[in-house]
């Protein structure tokens, strides 16, 4: 994962957050909601990330291997 898939997601967490907040101080729950929901979206998308990138360092240290 890059850095700036880091940037990305959490810009995306921290916008959710800030929704989150707006919905709870004007009392929207809809609104409340959706940062949340974008909250864990972030979350799954840098958790997605990092799973990719430890695939792609397994694949490439077995290759490594198969070449010596």
């Amino acid at each position: 994962m890059g850095i700036g898939d880091d940037i990305k997601h959490g810009a995306e967490k921290l916008g959710g957050k800030a929704k989150e907040e707006w919905g709870d101080l004007t009392d929207n729950e809809r609104l409340e909601a959706e940062g949340k929901a974008q909250q864990v979206e972030a979350d799954v998308k840098n958790a997605a990330a990092d799973v990719g990138g430890t695939v792609e360092r397994t694949v490439d240290d077995v290759r490594d291997e198969f070449r010596r």
